[in-house]
């Protein structure tokens, strides 16, 4: 079951306090408006009614993007609809991907329905049984603490942290919601054309 002990907001804050040229592509909804609420930043994509598909698209990043590290931070509604994706990080294994998932054990978007994980189901084993690098549960703030560290460090494979936080459903902080200026200025932040 979910310990609701950490704010989400102050996990995220902490996670990309020290960014540096991290790159940060957000699951939808409440995961978009805290990595927002954090500071808009031109490394962060923001996904938008893209639901399941943070964690690929973070894989995609990862893999056009080797010598960058790469966070995504979804919450677990949005993975569980993704699970099959997770298979597909661990077969292509990169070794600059981390994947954050706020665990709150319940569907924020959609009415603080209890998911999944309040239920029992363990994200962090399901990864670890895909053949993730690293998988495993954060409750505390050291463990937050670890995972900021572990982003900047090199990694043999993908990694997957499931925070576990306070079920809340807090003011939104509203990045871009353009898809071709969220695109775009990724683009540029890369050193990339744009169309």
């Amino acid at each position: 079951m979910v310990n609701e002990t950490l704010d989400r907001r102050r996990v995220v804050a902490r996670l990309l306090r020290d960014r540096h040229d991290l790159l940060v592509v957000t699951g939808l909804g409440s995961p978009s408006y805290d990595v927002h609420a954090a500071g808009d930043h031109d490394g962060n994509y923001y996904l938008w009614g893209a639901m399941g598909a943070a964690s690929l698209v973070g894989l995609g990043l990862a893999q056009a993007q080797p010598e960058r590290a790469v966070m995504v931070i979804t919450g677990d509604g949005e993975q569980l609809m993704g699970l099959g994706g997770l298979a597909t990080i661990a077969i292509a294994a990169p070794k600059n991907l981390l994947v954050v998932v706020l665990d709150n054990g319940h569907f924020g978007e959609t009415g603080m329905q209890q998911s999944h994980t309040g239920l029992g189901l363990d994200l962090a084993a399901i990864a670890a049984a895909a053949g993730f690098a690293e998988a495993r549960r954060v409750t505390d703030a050291a463990g937050v603490e670890a995972v900021a560290h572990a982003a900047r460090q090199a990694a043999s494979g993908p990694r997957l942290y499931v925070v576990q936080v306070k079920a809340e459903n807090l003011p939104r902080s509203l990045p871009p919601r353009d898809a071709v200026f969220g695109k775009n200025r990724l683009r540029a932040h890369l050193g990339l054309g744009v169309s």
